[in-house]
């Protein structure tokens, strides 16, 4: 079943928070789709995105009901089907693919018995059919070995080709829609780039009807025919995506281009004052047995230098894989180095959390990318953030709470959300907290790994800004890892690139960004998407095409 027509007519969706009078959070949301059309749901955090998506499938979440209006998938009506057949509808003819691949699979079960698991259960193919078609759709989605990447386990394969493993679960009962939410978000540029090229080709191959929720325009431009603007729930503007970008009707969706499109400003640089913080020398980094020159098997880094004074914003690039993540665990202790030393404040670190001081755990803090898994879901904003003030500082109750009030002024939150716990906020307010709660312990470094990349482009900018002000501030300095170029451009002085967990080039973000003299960071500025439609077909960057490692 494929290529259905899809008309949204008149949709309504209430909520009711708890404690409080119900709401209608969605209103009088209309749109149509015919057989294989892509249409792009946009818009900031809580503009209701996913809660019209999820309705494409009769489902609201806990606390919110579908108040009114009609959803026609074909000759389906899905908002009067019984329970049995809208629980038969999921996962058949209508599909979902989320943003966070790996909170989707089962890390104890292998890949295909999970791709091919909800063929079985609507029983649309046996085993073996289930089998030969996923192989079919993993060598459609340019997955590696298609013949045997299923016998893998979720923590076998990058995070890139897990979102593919996800779209072959979504697409393996030929369904009639797919859902796809913030499927590449989380991806670094180059990965992002052959994903949505194998999304793309296989939809329009298999006249696929999708939804595809986003926050960014540039993708967006790539993947749709049509978008939907939303802001707080309501239609904005819909149209093609050539004229939504070109000749956009509204001030909010030109307020949305102009985030997609910033002013390239390279931040005034700091007059170093040669008050070194960080230096890392001949760092490697690996795991696994070692072999008889004393290296490990599998080295994540190797040959990694670097020097950071203080107020400094040092801004780290590179694939996923590349050894970003790993860099910033390292300056943690979270991971020992096999090779190497980490100087801190002209003292050695010791490799591992067990020989470092109280002091040396205060003055570096990280912030990692996900707010959802570093926050105690049972904590309340202001027992958080209490929480290094109770650790590092001699402090009375009174001066606590004097200072938790003036870290949620720091981070520009209300002071009244202290007494709410994380799911009641937004991915933004609870970034913040996340960085309030650095904040907290007054360090002169922090640990930034990839902050913005799960947020709303408008959002994500705030956060940016903010952290720039109190960078210029506070005089705090910054280990900045990305895989987005434009938020290494906006804040940080220089830019290391790593590639395959070596520094293939390093110097001022201006210089680096702009006059690129390695191969693969003229890749990495080459697969950032463009605000046009067409940019994918001409983009020739492709992760299978593997530039040297040589350092400059």
């Amino acid at each position: 079943m494929q290529g259905e027509s899809l008309i949204v007519r008149d949709l309504d969706i209430c909520a009711t928070p708890p404690g409080e009078v119900e709401r209608t959070i969605v209103s009088q949301i209309s749109f149509a789709l015919k057989p294989g059309e892509v249409m792009a749901l946009i818009g900031e955090s809580g503009s209701g995105k996913t809660t019209i998506a999820l309705a494409m499938m009769g489902y609201a979440r806990r606390g919110c009901r579908i108040a009114g209006g009609s959803v026609q998938l074909g000759e389906t009506d899905i908002l009067t089907l019984p329970a049995l057949e809208t629980r038969a509808l999921r996962g058949h003819r209508v599909t979902y693919i989320a943003q966070s691949a790996a909170a989707a699979f089962n890390p104890s079960r292998r890949l295909m018995d999970q791709v091919i698991e909800g063929a079985l259960i609507h029983g649309v193919m046996d085993r073996q059919q289930a089998q030969q078609k996923a192989i079919q759709l993993f060598a459609e989605l340019a997955l590696p070995d298609p013949e045997h990447i299923g016998d893998r386990y979720p923590h076998q394969v990058s995070g890139g080709q897990l979102q593919r493993l996800m779209a072959a679960m979504a697409l393996i009962t030929d369904p009639a829609l797919v859902i796809l939410d913030e499927p590449t978000t989380a991806l670094d540029v180059t990965t992002q780039v052959d994903v949505l090229r194998a999304f793309k080709r296989v939809m329009r191959e298999r006249g696929t009807t999708a939804l595809y929720v986003s926050h960014d325009l540039a993708v967006v431009a790539q993947i749709a025919d049509h978008v939907l603007v939303l802001q707080a729930g309501e239609e904005q503007e819909q149209g093609p995506i050539g004229q939504i970008l070109d000749k956009p009707g509204h001030a909010y969706t030109r307020s949305l281009l102009a985030a997609a499109r910033p002013e390239t400003r390279v931040p005034s640089r700091l007059a170093s004052s040669g008050d070194e913080l960080l230096r890392i020398d001949d760092l490697q980094v690996g795991y696994g047995h070692r072999n008889r020159s004393g290296e490990p098997d599998n080295i994540v880094l190797d040959h990694i230098r670097l020097r950071i004074d203080r107020g400094q914003a040092l801004g780290v690039i590179g694939e996923s894989g590349s050894g970003k993540s790993t860099l910033a665990r390292a300056v943690a202790g979270l991971v020992a180095p096999s090779r190497g030393e980490v100087q801190f404040n002209r003292r050695e670190l010791s490799p591992t959390l067990r020989g470092r001081t109280s002091e040396q755990f205060r003055r570096i803090q990280i912030v990692f990318q996900s707010a959802d898994n570093a926050l105690n879901p049972a904590h309340t904003v202001r027992r958080l953030l209490n929480r290094p003030l109770e650790t590092y500082f001699q402090m009375s109750r009174d001066a606590r709470r004097q200072r938790v009030e003036e870290l949620m002024d720091l981070v520009k939150l209300p002071r009244t959300l202290l007494d709410r716990k994380p799911s009641e906020l937004s991915g933004g307010q609870k970034q913040r907290v996340n960085l309030a709660r650095a904040l907290a312990a007054e360090p002169d470094l922090i640990l930034c790994d990839e902050v913005t990349s799960a947020l709303d482009t408008v959002v994500g900018a705030a956060i940016l800004e903010l952290l720039a002000e109190l960078r210029r501030e506070l005089g705090v300095a910054y280990l900045f890892i990305s895989h987005d170029i434009s938020t290494v451009r906006s804040l940080c002085d220089d830019v290391m690139v790593l590639y395959q967990g070596e520094c293939v080039e390093f110097g001022p973000c201006s210089t680096v960004l702009n006059h690129p003299q390695h191969d693969y960071t003229r890749k990495l500025i080459g697969s950032v998407p463009e605000l046009q439609p067409g940019w994918l077909e001409a983009c020739q960057w492709s992760t299978h095409t593997q530039p040297s490692t040589s350092p400059v």
